[in-house]
């Protein structure tokens, strides 16, 4: 764990960026967040993508240099304060644990796109009805497949202890959970919310009614 304050680029509103700002809770490393994004400092300018080439939250500062992509720099926090429990060391486990956080990133996510950007943000960009109801049923067929992870574990995501892919996955739940869309029901998703709700890392920047 470093002894300075990370410098965290990043509003405190973005999924992503809580993403970070747990992990860091959850290791005990002190950071200094600036507001840069959509209503703050702008991230679509030629200075900032020289830091961050796709104009986007969260990046950290480094002495040498940028680190951004929110679930490489969970991975990194967790490498740096030698947590095996966020992160494991053996290559299966870590493996089991990746394989969660990366289907975060590239399944869940473009499925619940285009319903969240409609119900949430209510951008102008995304009001066809047959997409949102497309999205909707694609975002709750994936929280199926958290769900039937979690029964099979029976306590966290990647088995029986709390890592990084609860991180990743508990934020994106509660973006499901915030949605006004029809939820359906998820026993084992529940029964982890409970626990992860019991973790004061998780209620400052998860579940902080916050989407």
């Amino acid at each position: 764990m470093m002894k300075s304050p990370l410098r965290i680029l990043g509003k405190a509103s973005s999924i992503n960026v809580r993403k970070v700002l747990w992990t860091c809770r959850e290791i005990g490393q002190d950071f200094v967040r600036e507001d840069w994004g959509s209503g703050f400092q702008p991230v679509d300018t030629a200075a900032f993508r020289q830091i961050n080439p796709n104009g986007q939250v969260p990046v950290v500062a480094l002495p040498d240099g940028y680190l951004w992509e929110s679930n490489s720099i969970c991975r990194w926090l967790a490498g740096e304060a030698e947590r095996a429990d966020l992160l494991p060391t053996v290559p299966l486990a870590r493996a089991r644990v990746d394989m969660w956080m990366d289907w975060q990133a590239t399944e869940l996510n473009p499925a619940w796109r285009y319903a969240f950007m409609a119900l949430v943000r209510q951008s102008p960009a995304f009001l066809d009805k047959e997409l949102i109801a497309d999205s909707i049923r694609a975002w709750n067929g994936k929280m199926h497949i958290l769900d039937d992870q979690l029964s099979k574990t029976g306590g966290y995501v990647a088995g029986e202890n709390f890592t990084l892919a609860d991180i990743v996955l508990g934020l994106s739940t509660n973006r499901w959970m915030q949605t006004p869309i029809e939820h359906v029901p998820l026993p084992a998703v529940a029964d982890w919310w409970e626990r992860l709700c019991r973790r004061p890392a998780f209620m400052e920047f998860g579940a902080n009614g916050i989407a």
